[in-house]
């Protein structure tokens, strides 16, 4: 190894490099949108060499608005609260138990690798940072394991109505990451926060 060069994770960074950055604007780099009020920014090794093995995303919340339920394959999950009041809801594996844990500025949840979750903005201007130890992110989204698993799967596997259950998934016609999708006329045409999480810790 030349002087000068340290291996941070599996990238091999020369510090002596004049071009390095080690700041970066994550206004400049948008991971989602959804709307002017719904959106999420990203910061990874991609933006800024030098971050490390972290990753890293700023995301942005109106009242009533949901990050849709995912995982995330390769890494853990930090959720920190800057703004605003966050529900945080995670599926323990181990006793099969569902968790909702409402979050404050200056508050945090950890979600361990794997582990299925959610979070949505119960307050207007909710802002949050979510963290993970890995320099790529990887996602299982729950709109994308919804929209391409055949319905009749879904139909046979529980016992369903196929047509009843390829009626209800049809409008999932694209990944969501920010729900309700912005055509979304449950509530007649509006976004609001329903009170549908039974107990929080």
């Amino acid at each position: 190894m030349e002087r000068g060069n340290i291996v941070m994770g599996k990238q091999d960074i020369d510090y002596s490099d004049p071009n390095l950055r080690y700041s970066y604007d994550l206004k400049k780099s948008r991971f989602f949108t959804k709307n002017q009020d719904n959106y999420i920014n990203v910061l990874s090794s991609e933006q800024l060499k030098t971050i490390g093995n972290v990753f890293l995303l700023d995301v942005f919340l109106s009242a009533g608005n949901v990050v849709e339920p995912h995982y995330h394959i390769n890494a853990s999950e930090l959720i920190y609260c800057i703004t605003g009041e966050t529900i945080v809801s995670l599926i323990n594996p181990s006793t099969n138990e569902l968790k909702n844990i409402r979050i404050q500025p200056q508050q945090a949840v950890t979600i361990p690798q794997g582990w299925w979750h959610y979070f949505s903005a119960s307050k207007d201007n909710t802002h949050v940072l979510t963290i993970y130890d890995t320099r790529k992110l990887d996602t299982v989204w729950g709109s994308d394991v919804l929209r391409l698993t055949p319905p009749q799967v879904f139909a046979h596997a529980y016992c369903l109505d196929h047509r009843q259950v390829q009626q209800a998934l049809a409008p999932i016609r694209s990944r969501v990451i920010i729900g309700p999708p912005v055509d979304c006329n449950q509530s007649g045409g509006k976004t609001y926060y329903q009170p549908y999480y039974s107990s929080y810790y």
